[in-house]
C-alpha cells in the first residue's frame, strides 16, 4: 500500500469521524468533541458555520472569565444550545455575551448561566479559539438535504411531519456514514479482494487481537453509553417570595424545602448513582446510592430560597456508573473526576471480557468460512462444544 493511499484513507476516515461526531452530538443534545455555530453572534472569533473543538464539561476544570462555553439556554434561541463567551460571574451564575453583541445575554432576559447548564467549552490556544472554517456550513447543508428528502417521503406516505423530522436528517446522514464504514470494513476483511502483489497473510483469517479489539470496542462503547446517556442535569424552578404557598418550590426568603427525586435503573446491571450540586443552595441526600437491576431508588433534594425575592433556577447533576466495582471505590474515583470513574469501570469490563474470550477461544486466529463451505451452524457449534468438554 502506497503512502498516497494511506494518506487518502486517513483523510477520508478523519472526515467521516468529524461528520459522525457532529451529528451524534446534535442527536444527543450536546457537542461530542466537535461543535459548530449557526449564527454570527460570535464574530469575528467564530463566523457563522464555523466548527470548533468542544471539550465536554466533564473533562474541563472550573469555568473562568474569557472562556467560550456551550450552554443550554433558557430564553435564547428558544432554549437551544448557545455558544457565547463568559464575561463575568455573580452569586447566581455566569454573565455571558456573544462577541458580536453589544449587550449581555442577561440584559436580554436570559437568566445567569449555571455550571449545570454548561455542556462543553470551546478549546482555545493562547486565547484564540481553535476553529474549523465552513465545517458547520457543510453539515447544515447535508442535513437540510436529508430532512427535505424525509419530508418528501413523509408527505407521499402520509407520515407525520415537522416535529418528527427534527434531527432525523442528521440520523439519516449518520446512518449513511455508518454504512460506508461498514462496507469499507467488509471490503478489507472479505476474501474476494484481489491483490496485485502476493500477500504473506493467510486467506480468510482474521487476527485474534483484531477480532478481540472489535469486541472490546463494542463492549466499551455500549458500557460508556449506558453510563453517559442516562446521566445529566436536573433543573428545579424556585421562587423566593414574601407570600409563600403550599408549593414546595414557592418559599419565603431563607426557607428550605425538600423534594423527592426518583432514580430509575432500567438496565440489567446494578448502577451507582452520584448526585452533585451544580448550582448554589441545592443538595441531595444521600449523595450516592446503589440501584439494583430494573429497580429504582429515591433521593431527597433540598432547595433553599435566596434572601432576595425573585425567580431562580437550581441544577443538580446526576452521574451513573455500572456497579462492577465496590460503590465506595466508584464514589471515591468520582470525587477525583467523573472520567476517572468511567475509565475504571471500562477497565474492569475490558479485563473481564479479555479473560472470558481467552478462556473460550484461546489465542488462535479466527478463520472465516468462504461462501462455498457447506458446514452447518449446528455442526460448528457441536464441534466447539466437544472442544470445551
Amino acid at each position: 500500500m502506497t503512502s498516497a493511499t494511506l494518506l487518502k484513507r486517513g483523510l477520508g476516515l478523519a472526515v467521516a469521524v468529524c461528520i459522525v461526531l457532529l451529528l451524534v452530538g446534535q442527536l444527543l443534545g450536546q457537542p461530542i468533541l466537535l461543535g459548530y455555530v449557526a449564527t454570527g453572534s460570535m464574530e469575528p472569533t467564530m463566523n457563522a458555520g464555523d466548527g470548533f473543538v468542544a471539550v465536554p464539561s466533564i473533562a474541563t476544570g472550573d469555568v473562568e472569565e474569557g472562556d467560550i462555553v456551550v450552554f443550554e439556554a433558557r430564553e435564547l434561541h428558544d432554549g437551544e444550545l448557545t455558544t457565547h463567551r463568559v464575561i463575568g460571574e455573580t452569586d447566581e451564575g455566569y454573565v455571558t455575551r456573544g462577541d458580536a453583541n453589544p449587550f449581555t445575554d442577561q440584559d436580554g432576559g436570559e437568566p445567569h448561566v449555571t455550571d449545570g447548564q454548561i455542556v462543553a467549552t470551546a478549546w482555545q490556544v493562547n486565547g484564540e479559539a481553535v476553529t474549523l472554517p465552513y465545517l458547520g456550513t457543510a453539515i447544515m447543508g447535508v442535513q437540510s438535504v436529508a430532512e427535505s428528502a424525509y419530508g418528501t417521503v413523509a408527505s407521499v406516505l402520509g407520515l407525520t411531519t415537522t416535529a418528527d423530522s427534527e434531527g432525523l436528517g442528521a440520523m439519516l446522514v449518520a446512518f449513511g456514514v455508518a454504512l460506508l464504514g461498514f462496507g469499507t470494513l467488509l471490503e478489507r476483511l472479505g476474501p474476494g479482494r484481489r491483490e496485485t502483489r502476493r500477500s504473506r497473510s493467510r486467506e480468510n483469517v482474521i487476527a485474534f487481537w483484531t477480532a478481540l479489539g472489535l469486541v472490546l470496542l463494542v463492549f466499551v462503547t455500549f458500557a460508556t453509553a449506558a453510563m453517559v446517556v442516562p446521566a445529566g442535569t436536573a433543573e428545579y424552578e424556585l421562587v423566593s417570595t414574601d407570600s409563600p404557598s403550599d408549593d414546595p418550590q414557592v418559599l419565603a426568603p431563607g426557607e428550605t424545602a425538600e423534594l423527592t427525586r426518583t432514580v430509575d435503573n432500567a438496565g440489567y446491571l446494578p448502577i451507582v448513582a452520584v448526585h452533585d450540586a451544580a448550582s448554589r443552595n441545592i443538595a441531595a441526600d444521600p449523595g450516592s446510592q446503589t440501584v439494583g437491576i430494573r429497580s429504582s431508588g429515591e433521593t431527597t433534594v433540598s432547595l433553599t430560597a435566596p434572601e432576595e425575592t425573585g425567580e431562580y433556577t437550581r441544577h443538580l447533576g446526576e452521574y451513573r456508573y455500572l456497579a462492577v466495582l465496590p460503590p465506595s471505590v466508584i464514589v471515591w474515583l468520582h470525587g477525583l473526576h467523573p472520567l476517572a470513574a468511567i475509565a475504571a469501570v471500562n477497565g474492569v469490563i475490558v479485563g473481564v471480557t479479555v479473560a472470558i474470550v481467552l478462556a473460550i477461544f484461546g489465542y488462535n486466529d479466527l478463520r472465516v468460512r468462504s461462501a462455498g463451505s457447506h458446514v452447518s451452524l449446528s455442526t460448528r457449534l457441536q464441534r466447539k462444544l466437544r472442544e470445551w468438554l
